[in-house]
């Protein structure tokens, strides 16, 4: 296990990149603490298999450094890192038994015969193919070869990291969920950093300690679930993450009070915006809806009732936003407004949440 530190770390493709946006990874200062269980997490092309492979060694960057507890790795490879990686799609030797496949690490390190018959004994139960330990991997399904891709990563108990780039892509829905689950007891029981690369919220939020959500090649936000959901430090954190995402409403903001359109919002606390686009974030379970009075005028397009809640689709301020209501909950008959709870109401300027003070959240 290591703390993995990136100083001043940076990407781009291009041999001269001149701007900020030649760079697929914009400048990054991290550390990911030894023992925790991180989720890369964001939209397709938003760099986050390229920080991925930064970390591994498959990839040098262009700027920075890459450090294991204190030490420069920059230049190691792979294999010099101790690392374990998973990859979106299977690599397996298809000549070789399920039980060889699993073995194959371990064999390299040079282990006793009887601790790797151990090791990969467990990892065969964990993956569910105690059955077919002794069966060619020629001719086994996509999903089943890729648990022994899975299973290869999870053998070895002595690694620095574990890295998993959307392992589950080819698995089925309740397999997912059964190794997302194996994969939590492992860090459990292990303590391993564990890095998990997933454009998957379900995946990201079931499986990490803390979650880092990415954006344009940048960090935007590193924290619980639980901080994300209730204060996404940008607009596209808010739209990320839940179902649905957060509403996000132009807004005139002066002190303790917001203005959109002719309505006016109290805001839970004092607030300083400069000159940039103001805009609050309400999530849909904060929006409330009303018949008459004040609030912003709203018209209801549908109704979606999905079990556990109903998405109340409307229009509002010119957009279309959303609300939800409890299992049970009625609308009100003629509902034609919306208001919101000050608890849930956050404030952005130029796409960056504003803190009470004034100040913009760090990423």
């Amino acid at each position: 296990m290591a703390k993995i530190t990136l100083d001043n770390l940076a990407h781009s493709y291009l041999p001269n990149p001149q701007t900020e946006d030649d760079f697929a990874l914009k400048e990054l200062n991290h550390d990911w603490q030894d023992g925790e269980a991180y989720a890369l997490l964001g939209s397709s092309g938003c760099g986050k298999s390229t920080l991925l492979n930064i970390i591994s060694g498959l990839l040098r960057p262009s700027h920075g450094r890459v450090l294991f507890d204190g030490k420069d790795v920059t230049d190691q490879a792979t294999a010099e890192r101790n690392i374990g990686q998973v990859f979106q799609f299977p690599v397996v030797y298809d000549t070789m038994t399920v039980r060889q496949n699993l073995a194959f690490p371990l064999r390299n390190r040079r282990m006793p015969t009887e601790e790797i018959a151990r090791l990969v004994q467990k990892v065969g139960a964990m993956i569910g193919m105690e059955a077919e330990l002794d069966r060619k991997a020629r001719g086994l399904t996509a999903d089943a070869k890729q648990k022994i891709s899975l299973g290869r990563g999870m053998v070895r108990e002595d690694v620095n990291a574990l890295l998993f780039d959307e392992p589950l892509t080819v698995i089925d829905p309740h397999m997912k969920w059964e190794l997302r689950t194996q994969l939590k007891k492992l860090h459990q029981d292990f303590g391993h950093t564990m890095i998990y690369v997933t454009h998957d919220q379900t995946e990201a939020l079931t499986f990490a300690d803390k979650v880092v959500v990415m954006y344009d090649g940048r960090v935007v936000q590193i924290g619980t679930p639980q901080e994300l959901f209730e204060r996404p430090a940008h607009t596209f954190v808010g739209y990320f993450i839940g179902s649905p995402g957060m509403n996000v409403f132009d807004a005139k903001v002066d002190g303790m009070q917001a203005r959109i359109g002719e309505a006016a919002i109290a805001l839970p606390a004092h607030h300083t915006t400069g000159r940039g686009r103001v805009q609050i974030g309400v999530r849909p379970e904060f929006v409330r809806l009303h018949a008459g009075g004040e609030g912003i005028p709203a018209s209801i397009h549908r109704i979606e009732d999905v079990g556990r809640h109903k998405i109340v689709r409307l229009e509002a301020a010119g957009g279309e936003f959303n609300a939800l209501l409890n299992e049970g909950a009625a609308v009100p008959a003629g509902a034609d407004r919306i208001t919101f709870d000050p608890a849930g109401i956050n404030v952005y300027e130029n796409d960056w949440r504003v803190a009470p003070s004034g100040r913009r959240d760090a990423a």
